[in-house]
């Protein structure tokens, strides 16, 4: 039994279908990405997409495949693909069936043929084989297979040109194409050896691309097919079609590969193992040892801060720490004068190596500090070093002993939006997040370092943290009752914004237990929706509750407004580590938010962000690292805390009252000090937050109960 379930009755209606894209991956950077019908709605989707070279960049080599079934001299296409304000050809009726697991599969009714088509990505090799069985039929039949190929950059669209070869070369049971010299050959092969392929050069023009065109870009092209393959296929045979950059040695290869690879396929049985799944496929192995997390799929690339920050929900969770440390040693591998390079930089992200060190504490468990200290202790020095000289002049360590972050027209944050060349958000001066980052580094490292002997290091650097916690609470603590967003040269920014809920939830906080109380309650109150965080109060003049329109109107709105689901996992933190176990039933509750969104948008995993006003909208790109990392990270927490638990005593004769209960429940919750401020707050709740259902008492608490519906 799947997790993941589909209307039978729905697969032909395209509303329904093509809102669902499912994704396959290769894990050495390579993916296939389309609609659950096969119609690709954006640039990025395709069967074979994947890396040429060592670098980083990845191309739409073959975008899709026409099936089409022939009996008594009648064609029947089971594509579907989108024109110029038209579907041609509408093969989606034929749809009866659609299954996600063990591997994506569809089955096609037309008349008295049945036929099961099966596509699966093969690990560690850029190859994609489907699999079709002639599952039932009362007359010949034959099966007609045509590739529509792209060979350019993903990002980007291709026209017809006359540069391109059309031309099919021999090749085992198939042929190879390449229609640029710079590109590698495409291996297209059956295991059917009295399968023939018939040359017919041809371009097709104006694939319309739905979502393109929705999100502001453009969306048509051209594809070129070199010709096709055609084969009759008799009751309950099979056919597998290749298509990869290596050459398959033989008939049986194929058949030996295909069955090796679904066999080892797991069946995503419930919400969880879904998530595990989708965790795993960010993780890449690239060429030179390196060991890299994709973003998001399907268009993002490595970027350093989700990297650290994804890494022990989508490896750690799931007991992979060599997965782990891999992705770690491959940045403390290349330092730049005591920084890492590129992305992973502080003068490209002023809080990104700091998340290193949180990576770091969530490791520990497994391995032991001792291990953590030994493997990495001189990167985190280094690290640290090179915040106090300064790094590129962007970045540096002041007297007081905050973190200075500033740049013209370059965001140092996590909200890192531009428009027409200038931040969206922004937050120059000493911003929340990093500085309680900062603390949490400095911290951890004297720790590790005063518990393996490294006495130079404790004594460098023992008295800072005192220092920094002063300067903290006296800048940040505003009037109002939560944190600045930053403090710049104008003084603090009053903005509510999640980033403050971050000084809640790391090991090392400079922040008291009633100030803690104020900015969860601050956030729950603006901030908290279903699906995550919104990145601006509603009552804020900035704030845009829907994350549509032009590129410029999203970018506006990602940060001044939109949900991301990787700010849930400090929230629920800061939550546990203040109410302790009280605060189970509505972790659960955020848990089961997302149940409905692994069969949504991008199956079996979770998006990157979400509109800020009701219905919650998914947007951005269907599979996130850092919005799977934190909702896995999430179960972890749950079945943490579900374990440590003491065994419940049998029930005894005596019941207890409703007020005896009520009383009992009360007891269990911390209650923040009242205050007029808190309590005006409280009853001004935002017209556009999602209805809840509360927990009343005399006074608010900070751990009450929010049902959202």
């Amino acid at each position: 039994m799947s997790a993941l379930t589909f209307d039978k009755n729905e697969l032909g209606n395209l509303e329904y279908s093509l809102q669902r894209e499912m994704l396959a991956t290769d894990r050495i950077g390579g993916y296939m990405s389309t609609t659950i019908v096969c119609c690709n709605t954006r640039r990025y989707h395709g069967l074979m997409v994947a890396p040429i070279d060592s670098s980083d960049r990845t191309y739409v080599l073959l975008s899709s495949l026409d099936e089409t079934i022939i009996q008594h001299d009648q064609t029947f296409n089971l594509a579907l693909h989108r024109y110029k304000g038209t579907y041609e050809p509408r093969g989606h009726k034929y749809i009866t069936d659609f299954e996600y697991t063990p591997t994506p599969t569809i089955t096609y009714r037309v008349g008295g043929v049945i036929l099961k088509k099966e596509m699966l990505w093969i690990h560690k090799r850029t190859q994609l084989m489907i699999r079709y069985t002639l599952v039932d039929a009362h007359s010949e039949t034959r099966l007609r297979l045509r590739p529509f190929l792209a060979f350019r950059d993903k990002h980007a669209l291709t026209h017809a040109n006359m540069e391109a070869d059309g031309h099919s070369y021999p090749a085992v049971n198939g042929v190879k194409c390449r229609l640029y010299g710079s590109f590698p050959w495409l291996y297209l092969q059956t295991n059917k050896p009295d399968t023939e392929f018939v040359p017919a050069p041809d371009w097709y023009y104006n694939f319309e691309y739905l979502q393109d065109i929705a999100r502001g870009y453009d969306g048509h092209e051209d594809l070129m097919t070199t010709g096709y393959f055609e084969t009759e296929l008799k009751k309950g045979e099979s056919i597998i079609f290749s298509a990869s950059l290596d050459e398959m040695g033989s008939t049986k290869t194929i058949d030996e590969l295909f069955a090796g690879s679904i066999a080892r396929r797991t069946h995503k049985i419930d919400f969880i193992s879904c998530l595990e799944h989708s965790a795993r496929q960010f993780l890449i192995r690239r060429p030179g040892n390196r060991t890299e997390v994709i973003a998001g799929y399907p268009w993002h690339g490595v970027s350093g801060r989700q990297t650290f920050i994804s890494l022990p929900g989508i490896t750690l969770r799931q007991n992979h720490k060599e997965d782990c440390m891999d992705a770690l040693d491959t940045q403390t591998r290349n330092l730049c004068n005591g920084m890492f390079c590129g992305d992973f930089s502080a003068a490209v992200g002023a809080d990104t190596p700091l998340w290193f060190f949180w990576t770091l504490q969530q490791l520990e468990p497994q391995i032991g500090a001792k291990a953590v200290w030994e493997r990495y202790g001189e990167t985190m020095k280094q690290l640290l070093d090179a915040y106090r000289r300064g790094v590129a002049g962007r970045v540096i360590l002041n007297d007081n002993g905050l973190i200075w972050a500033s740049a013209e027209n370059i965001p140092l944050t996590w909200m890192n939006s531009m428009i027409d060349g200038k931040p969206v958000t922004p937050r120059n001066g000493y911003q929340v997040e990093v500085n309680a980052l900062w603390y949490n580094a400095v911290c951890y490292a004297l720790k590790l370092a005063a518990e393996n002997g490294d006495k130079k290091f404790v004594k460098e650097w023992e008295k800072l943290p005192d220092k920094t916690k002063a300067s903290f609470n006296e800048l940040f603590h505003l009037s109002e009752g939560y944190l600045a967003d930053y403090v710049g040269f104008g003084g603090p920014n009053k903005d509510i914004r999640p980033n403050m809920i971050i000084a809640c939830a790391l090991p090392f906080k400079m922040l008291d237990e009633q100030a803690q109380l104020e900015v969860i309650q601050t956030v729950r109150q603006h901030l908290l929706t279903p699906k995550g965080l919104r990145t601006l109060s509603p009552r804020n003049p900035l704030y845009r509750g829907s994350q549509e329109g032009t590129p410029q109107e999203r970018d506006f709105a990602a940060k001044n407004g939109s949900v991301w689901p990787w700010l849930l996992e400090f929230y629920v933190q800061a939550c546990f580590d203040i109410n302790g176990d009280a605060f189970l039933p509505q972790a659960e509750e955020i848990l089961e938010n997302f149940n409905e969104d692994i069969q949504t948008y991008g199956i079996g995993s979770i998006g990157e962000l979400f509109d800020a006003d009701p219905p919650y909208a998914p947007r951005g790109a269907i599979s996130q690292a850092w919005s799977v990392g934190s909702v896995v990270d999430i179960y972890a927490m749950i079945q943490a805390r579900k374990a440590s638990q003491p065994e419940k005593p049998k029930k005894t004769a005596r019941k207890s009252t409703a007020k005896t209960a009520k009383a009992e429940t009360a007891s269990t919750v911390r209650k923040p000090a009242a205050g007029k401020k808190a309590e005006t707050a409280s009853k001004t709740a935002e017209t556009k937050e999602p209805k809840v259902v509360k927990k009343t008492a005399a006074k608010r608490t900070a751990a009450k109960k929010t049902t959202a519906k």
